[in-house]
């Protein structure tokens, strides 16, 4: 019996020279949310299956990986339910986790708590181009910090990591649940209501106007309370937000933070108000973000305020909001748009006899990797040139033969 070697559909194997990239933006992206006071946690890939039941994580709890029992504890019955038969699963974002954590561990950490998380998260969704069922994701989030302040400080960081690794002329696109949901109670509909509206209206960037309507409407809720949502939706902005019931408040902290966003952007992206804007989390409860970039049909960014979520874990009240930046994404754009040599560290093939000391080779090779180079040593081959080549399709550009060189030289492209 012969084993099939290609990876688990929905993942992927990375090979070096795309990984070499990885880390190179990793490490950028983490030092801006380090200079910003952002201090890096990790948390287990497991979490129960009580808490992820109980998230509010919208659809992303039909595409959970679950985890059996084992031994006594695994109960198979003809009426088995996945209780019966799972305890555990598979963190699909990072932000319940968080919420966890900081419930477990809020009193040895500073207050307000500024977050970093990079780590994979795992949903059992159909894979598509951009879309594993394995991927990274980069997380910021604030806690403890319930003013417009820490909406900002998100928007600043995230876009100044963006722009970091290259990403510019891109769009931040900022809503607020609150105002979705006044939109939709406005029009007729029960509060309890609003959640599942929300997550067809989500797809409005996918199935467009008519077939959000579509599915509305034969999911039973009325025509013309339909139309009416979808009326406000498209010609809602922000010179006629007064026209919308609510909270004054709400309204101005959304324009605030979008006035304070365009400042400090310095014309390098765009900042624009959304009303369509949806996120298809249930768990989120105020201001939301997406980030979206050039001609792609995804975003590369998103995030928001999710009061509630602390609470339903440890009964204590404590305001959040994260942005998280979607690694897989980025990394799918980058190399479509071969931005690859730009992050490439310079990297050295180190070329010497097999006869040779190899303690000078090493020394001499640590010679060049002070001066920040990256340095492969490797035995001399008979058929050198060919050699050679084969190195240059690996991305090395320089070159070193030990006994025959006084100093690196380029490997010609």
């Amino acid at each position: 019996m012969s084993i099939h070697t290609n990876p688990v559909r929905g993942t992927r194997d990375i090979l070096p020279q795309e990984m070499e990239l990885r880390d190179k933006l990793q490490e950028k992206i983490l030092q801006i949310y380090r200079s910003h006071g952002f201090e890096r946690i990790e948390t287990p890939i497991l979490e129960s299956l009580d808490l992820l039941m109980n998230s509010d994580g919208g659809e992303n709890l039909k595409m959970l990986f679950t985890v059996l029992k084992r031994g006594e504890k695994l109960d198979v019955h003809e009426n088995s339910t996945i209780k019966d038969l799972c305890d555990t699963g598979l963190r699909y974002d990072l932000t319940l986790p968080l919420s966890r954590f900081f419930a477990n561990n809020k009193n040895s950490l500073q207050f307000p708590f500024k977050a970093i998380q990079i780590d994979n998260v795992f949903r059992a969704e159909r894979p598509q181009k951009g879309r594993f069922r394995s991927f990274k994701q980069c997380d910021i989030d604030i806690i403890g910090e319930e003013t417009q302040v820490a909406e900002i400080e998100l928007i600043h960081t995230t876009t100044k990591a963006l722009g970091e690794i290259g990403f510019k002329n891109f769009v931040v696109r900022i809503n607020d649940r609150r105002i979705l949901s006044s939109i939709i109670i406005s029009a007729g509909f029960e509060p309890e209501e609003v959640s599942s509206i929300s997550i067809v209206l989500d797809k409005l960037d996918k199935i467009g106007q008519d077939g959000v309507a579509k599915e509305l409407i034969e999911k039973g809720y009325n025509e013309q309370g339909v139309n009416d949502i979808i009326h406000s939706f498209t010609t809602l902005n922000e010179d006629n937000l007064d026209k919308i019931e609510g909270d004054e408040s709400v309204k101005n902290s959304l324009l605030q933070v979008i006035r304070a966003a365009r400042e400090l952007s310095d014309g390098q992206y765009e900042i624009v108000f959304d009303p369509t804007l949806v996120r298809g989390m249930g768990y989120y409860t105020g201001q939301i973000f997406e980030i979206t970039y050039g001609p792609y049909g995804f975003s590369i960014a998103g995030g928001g305020r999710y009061d509630n979520m602390i609470g339903n874990i440890s009964k204590e009240s404590i305001p959040a909001v994260g942005f998280s930046i979607g690694f897989e994404r980025i990394i799918t754009i980058l190399l479509e748009e071969q931005h690859i040599a730009q992050e490439i560290n310079k990297k050295v093939a180190f070329l010497y006899r097999a006869e040779e000391d190899y303690v000078e080779i090493m020394k001499k090779a640590d010679e060049f990797r002070k001066l920040g180079y990256m340095v492969t040593t490797l035995v001399a081959k008979k058929k050198m040139n060919k050699q050679i080549n084969a190195l240059k399709d690996s991305d090395y550009s320089y070159l070193f033969v030990y006994g025959k060189d006084e100093e690196l030289r380029a490997i010609e492209s």
